[in-house]
């Protein structure tokens, strides 16, 4: 094979596309990999990390649950920082408490194992939690994993079974037959882009919105918080199309720390705080949990998710390109779903069956 031509260039090494640069490389492909920032530098790096299964639609959950059986071999693996803590979804309200059955009934159709709280329980299992809660769902076997360093771990991964890593380097146009770099190097492959919320410089004709997202992390508490915990409501935040939304998400991280999220904003346009939207996200936090109040923050921070108009990830052909392939858009769910979505496309890209129907996530849907 002549030097510059692979069997698949990977165009972005955030979670997603580390994921597919070291399932390609696993099968024994030429693998290039083009990077111009840090390894998992972009949305990956404003990631909670949650290995949640999000059950309101079906296709989602169906991904979801395929990678997170996948997710399952990286419980022992130090560079994951895996931990079972376990999702409490908490009901403040008979309303909300009164969806638990059907949540539950869906989980159990996806092969996931949750249990009704009732608030005895509740406050057993998360004694700081705001008094007069309903109850809530436990998910017990769900995770925590930290996502920059897993990126990086599957592109050195992928760089031992002999993957190329163009670090620093972008990709200024598609070509016939592969990609030319900004430095005027040519590669020649199929092309499978996974850059994220910055897919349309490079394909316009798939639509996606970046969503902009703040974090904060708190000083080490250990102890205080037990579970991943989010409001019942979460996916009305997380699925609607308002120009901004918060939700009530805090995650124990091994350190002792208390990740807290979770905001949503479509329009801006920067990576800058925006101390309203923070100050909104924080009293969201603390009317479910107070004694959040009174810890001490150490950093905030924003990402952008990568956001399809039916919010489901791009994974498959682009049509009416000659080889390249799309896998992107994932919104809030990439680190979940990153495994499972490179093994489809893998498949996909072989010519195998996939274990889940591939339709849902088709390029070909939106491109019209």
């Amino acid at each position: 094979m002549n030097a510059g031509s692979y069997d698949l260039i990977v165009v972005g090494a955030g979670i997603v596309g580390a994921s597919c640069a070291d399932a390609a490389a696993a099968e024994g492909l030429r693998v290039a990999i083009v990077e111009p920032g840090p390894i998992g530098g972009g949305a990956t790096a404003a990631a909670m990390g949650h290995l949640v299964a999000m059950d309101d639609d079906p296709a989602e959950l169906a991904l979801a649950r395929y990678s997170l059986r996948q997710w399952e071999g990286f419980a022992d693996l130090p560079e994951a920082e895996f931990s079972r803590c376990g999702t409490l979804w908490v009901a403040r309200g008979e309303t909300e408490g009164a969806a638990i059955a059907t949540r539950m009934a869906r989980l159990a159709a996806g092969g996931v194992e949750a249990h009704a709280i009732d608030a005895q329980n509740l406050y057993e299992l998360e004694p700081a939690l705001a008094p007069g809660m309903y109850g809530g769902m436990l998910v017990p076997h769900e995770a925590v994993v930290y996502p920059p360093r897993v990126a990086r771990y599957l592109v050195q991964r992928a760089q031992t079974r002999h993957a190329r890593l163009y670090a620093g380097r972008s990709v200024q146009r598609l070509t016939h037959g592969g990609v030319m770099l900004d430095d005027g190097t040519p590669l020649h492959g199929p092309t499978l882009l996974a850059t994220g919320c910055a897919l349309p410089e490079l394909l316009p004709q798939l639509p996606l919105r970046p969503r902009r997202g703040h974090l904060v992390i708190t000083d080490r508490y250990p102890g205080l918080l037990r579970h991943q915990l989010l409001e019942l409501g979460y996916a009305d935040s997380a699925h609607g199309d308002a120009d901004s939304s918060v939700a009530f998400n805090v995650q124990p991280r091994p350190t002792g720390q208390i990740l807290i999220g979770s905001s949503r904003e479509f329009g801006a346009t920067d990576t800058a705080v925006s101390p309203a939207m923070v100050q909104r996200m924080l009293e969201r936090a603390f009317s479910f949990m107070p004694v959040l109040r009174g810890l001490q923050a150490l950093r905030i921070w924003t990402g952008f998710r990568p956001t399809t108009p039916d919010g489901l990830p791009y994974l498959g052909a682009v049509p009416g390109r000659t080889d390249v392939w799309v896998a992107a858009g994932h919104e809030g769910l990439g680190v979940t779903t990153a495994l499972g979505s490179a093994q489809l496309l893998l498949d996909l890209l072989l010519g195998r069956t996939p274990a889940i129907d591939p339709a849902p996530y088709a390029p070909a849907r939106m491109s019209a």
